[in-house]
């Protein structure tokens, strides 16, 4: 079967669609990934290694992303939202939506990133499966629970609470990402999450089981397939000699980063890192943003990395400082680190509550707030303090009970199912009319 696969956005939303379309191809596929990459990053060598015919749409997108943080920080998350697609998504919707028009009409099947509404525009035209892929659960409705922030008021008031989070998405989203859709004749649909973003056959979840204890009150359409772990053989990656030496020196160390997120906020990221470090008496490898800190240097008890693949140095420290994003979440708790969560915005929030929630981290520091001196304390509780060893056992645990390989596997066998029920259902349907 030939298979289109298409997504966009920062580090987080690109790498896990790459390791499904490995698993797919392993499977016997054929696979073409189309990335649209916020921080215009390439994926041309992983996908080189893994013979994953790539394509990258738009090859440029102009995106200020330390302007743009500066400029939303303060902003809550629909805000920020909106701000982000008006900079670095709306500027290209059209090129996005020829792309995936190209890849319907070339492909048996398509799969995409679950904010790809121009992909299942396509497919709705052209007549061809969807699928779609998302990250995170917070937004899937659950009566067992309500909406994240929302309080718990039992069955019948957590879903009008869902009800009244589908229309503030509704009235601040449908009609900025409705253009594209009723310019292409569409009819009129009612929500925007379930209607426009989220596949009718199968919306793949792509987050393990051990951070969502929640998945059995969804509709069948959501799936929870587990991580999208790209395989090791994607990124031949090896400490330095130098930080080889540094991780031999001394103490497990703590690795501090804020992933793509990290561009945005370079110095001030830098300041808070070094100075909870030293506040903490701790040894730290720090992912560099600035000049003034090269990659493969070393102040102290302080080393500094460059850009690389996180899962594998992870296993030799002792805790992650993170943003929350979801890959990195997965890659701390895959590594059998504790987590130390500085969220941005409330879907890193909600992934800081779900390692709490897990006992893999303590309690989330947003960035808004966070200073070296409350850093540090933070740092101390996961290291030092009388819950240190707790927090240590229970990352173990998660770490044992996660497999790296069995997300891609599920979801390959998720997609193969969908659509041989899709053919046997065309098959049926032309026999009934004969």
């Amino acid at each position: 079967m030939k298979i289109g696969i298409q997504t966009w956005g920062s580090n987080g939303d690109i790498r896990p669609l790459i390791a499904l379309a490995d698993g797919l191809q392993n499977a016997g596929h054929t696979v073409t990934l189309v990335v649209s990459s916020l921080d215009n990053c390439s994926y041309q060598e992983t996908c080189d290694a893994l013979t994953i015919n790539y394509r990258q749409i738009p090859a440029r997108i102009d995106f200020d992303m330390q302007n743009f943080a500066q400029r939303t920080f303060r902003m809550n998350t629909l805000q920020w939202l909106i701000a982000l697609l008006e900079v670095s998504f709306f500027p290209y919707e059209q090129e996005i939506y020829h792309a995936s028009k190209q890849l319907a009409l070339d492909h048996d099947l398509v799969i995409g990133h679950h904010f790809l509404y121009p992909l299942k525009l396509a497919a709705k035209k052209q007549n061809k499966p969807h699928i779609s892929v998302t990250f995170c659960h917070a937004a899937i409705p659950t009566q067992m629970q309500p909406p994240f922030r929302f309080p718990n008021l039992g069955r019948v008031i957590n879903r009008w609470q869902w009800r009244l989070l589908d229309a503030a998405f509704d009235w601040i989203l449908k009609k900025r990402l409705s253009r594209l859709w009723f310019a292409e004749g569409m009819p009129p649909f009612k929500h925007v999450f379930d209607s426009l973003l989220s596949s009718d056959l199968l919306n793949l979840v792509a987050v393990d089981g051990f951070l969502c204890p929640v998945k059995n009150d969804w509709q069948a359409v959501n799936q929870l397939c587990g991580f999208l772990n790209l395989p090791e053989n994607a990124e031949h990656w090896q400490p330095s000699p130098a930080l080889q030496a540094f991780l031999a020196a001394g103490e497990k160390p703590v690795y501090m980063t804020f992933g793509s997120l990290q561009q945005a906020v370079p110095e001030w990221s830098m300041e808070l890192f070094i100075n909870a470090a030293r506040l903490a008496g701790c040894r730290a490898i720090i992912q560099t943003s600035s000049a003034n800190y090269p990659a493969d240097t070393q102040q102290g008890d302080i080393f500094f990395i460059g850009r690389h693949p996180h899962q594998p140095l992870f296993q030799y420290c002792a805790a992650v400082v993170h943003h929350g994003g979801a890959g990195t979440s997965h890659a701390a708790t895959l590594s059998g680190c504790p987590s130390i969560v500085v969220p941005f915005m409330d879907e890193q929030l909600f992934w800081a509550c779900q390692l709490q929630r897990s006992r893999l981290a303590p309690a989330p520091l947003p960035a808004k707030h966070a200073t070296a001196k409350k850093l540090a304390n933070r740092l101390k509780v996961v290291l030092y303090s009388k819950y240190a060893d707790e927090m240590k056992s229970f990352a173990q645990y998660a770490k044992q009970s996660i497999s790296p390989t069995q997300g891609v596997l599920n979801a390959v066998a998720l997609i193969e199912a969908i659509v041989l029920n899709c053919v046997e259902q065309n098959e049926k349907q032309a026999c009934d009319q004969d």
